[in-house]
């Protein structure tokens, strides 16, 4: 008989669950107007107290937060709603100690769920939910965080991040509710400026919508994150990091507006996703091993990047990076490795596979030179680039279809490209370019890349295996 109550409860959580998630997907039945009391299983009353749950707009000084209430099957949580805990939902009201306090009372409870109901705007400021916490917490997004828009909530400098989630086991932020960061007050330019934020500049310094930070089996799926100040959608120094089914937008001139960023991050997957933003759809960056990206809709932007790496002569490396079955469109660059000069360490392993390109400046890009100013000094030391492989690439170019820029001391060894086919926009384009990268060209290509060195460089080629090696 436990077995069986246990079993039935389970069920019973499971429906809840369900019927919540259609409330955002498109389905009336049971939706609330803003403001109105949610009756899905929120936290309610002291435990075995019997009392109704609180109301959304419970005062100050009526008690302390709802605990959980009894009866869930073990190893499952109650859900602990923002509304419960303070939050009005109606995009006026600063509700980030309402986040606060509903991320505190789930923290000490495994499998807890955060719930952020459907129908509802947050306005949340700067905030981080970090651990250690119980594993296995679920942060459900299904209503609209917004971020503040007045100078003064950022502080005079600014921050670096607004939405964070550090040092945590088993993390998922799931939903199809919509993270926005509401950038164009930080991009110089505001449609739906109001006259109350005219002439108020915001901080230069400007934050990424949501970071994890030192995070084991983070997990994020279904939500959308929109008009980040800067970068997206951000994993640095995390392992199991898993991202699917997510939609990142902001406009194709919205600067630095990363979709994806990965730093010193292990074991990645990023899949069956879309983005659309002002710079890489995906950023792979140093301390990266081990990332598969795959079912990627990318565009506008600037493609899917590994670096830039080396900057001011810092070592990088990155490692067994794979990028398939994907579409990138009206974009900078299409599949992309860049490295500042001076640079030490290496990027090994690498392979970019079945990828549709349309109207993409340029499609397949090495570059060893790379530089963000008018000048940049040149220097003889690189970040070695060996064993990357273009396979079954596909589609239109707008300027130039292959650009390999590899450095004349570390040149770029065992390039292959095979099952190439790509056709320009207009005719009379650039010809594909290779300049110090040595590999091969497999299979009759479109156009013919005749540019490629065969074999390995008679130059340094100790230098470049202990770069190599040195990571």
């Amino acid at each position: 008989m436990p077995a069986k109550t246990d079993q039935l409860l389970l069920l019973l959580l499971i429906i809840l669950l369900m019927l919540q998630h259609q409330s955002c997907t498109g389905s009336n039945v049971g939706k609330k107007k803003p403001g109105a009391p949610l009756k899905h299983a929120s936290p309610g009353g002291k435990q075995g107290s019997g009392s109704p749950h609180p109301s959304p707009g419970r005062k100050k000084g009526s008690g302390s937060p709802p605990v959980p209430t009894p009866g869930y099957p073990k190893g499952y949580s109650k859900i602990f709603d923002v509304l419960s805990y303070g939050a009005k939902g109606d995009g006026v009201t600063d509700d980030t100690k309402a986040f606060q306090i509903a991320w505190q009372a789930a923290c000490n409870v495994e499998s807890a769920i955060v719930e952020v109901p459907a129908e509802f705007r947050f306005l949340v400021g700067p905030i981080s939910f970090s651990g250690p916490c119980q594993p296995h917490i679920t942060f459900q997004i299904d209503g609209t965080i917004i971020a503040p828009v007045n100078p003064r909530a950022w502080g005079p400098a600014g921050m670096l991040q607004w939405i964070q989630f550090s040092k945590l086991n088993d993390i998922t932020i799931q939903g199809c509710g919509v993270i926005d960061g509401r950038g164009s007050v930080w991009w110089g330019y505001s449609a739906c400026e109001t006259s109350s934020q005219k002439g108020k500049q915001m901080p230069n310094i400007k934050p990424t919508a949501l970071r994890f930070y030192g995070s084991i089996g983070a997990t994020v799926t279904g939500i959308t994150i929109q008009n980040s100040p800067q970068c997206h959608l951000k994993f640095d120094s995390c392992t199991s990091v898993k991202v699917s089914s997510v939609t990142i937008s902001s406009p194709w001139d919205s600067p630095n507006t990363d979709g994806i960023h990965l730093q010193n991050s292990q074991d990645v997957e990023i899949q069956h996703s879309s983005m659309a933003c002002g710079d890489d759809c995906v950023s792979i960056q140093t301390g990266c091993s081990n990332v598969r990206v795959h079912n990627i809709n990318c565009g506008p932007g600037h493609g899917i990047s590994i670096g830039g790496l080396g900057k001011d002569g810092t070592k990088a490396c990155v490692s067994n990076i794979t990028v398939y079955n994907s579409s990138i469109g009206d974009t900078l660059n299409g599949v992309r490795i860049k490295t500042w000069q001076g640079g030490l360490g290496s990027v090994k392993g690498v392979s970019f596979s079945n990828i549709q390109v349309s109207n993409v400046k340029i499609p397949i890009v090495i570059d060893q030179f790379y530089c963000d100013k008018s000048v940049c000094t040149n220097q003889s030391s690189a970040v070695a680039i060996s064993g990357v492989t273009y396979e079954n690439i596909r589609g239109t170019y707008a300027y130039k279809s292959v650009h390999l820029a590899c450095s004349d001391d570390v040149p770029c060894t065992q390039v292959v490209l095979t099952e190439i086919e790509l056709h320009p926009v207009v005719q009379n384009l650039r010809q594909p370019f290779c300049w110090k990268t040595y590999g091969e060209a497999q299979n009759p290509s479109i156009p013919p890349i005749y540019c490629l060195h065969a074999g390995q460089p008679y130059k340094n080629p100790g230098s470049i295996q202990s770069s190599l090696d040195g990571c």
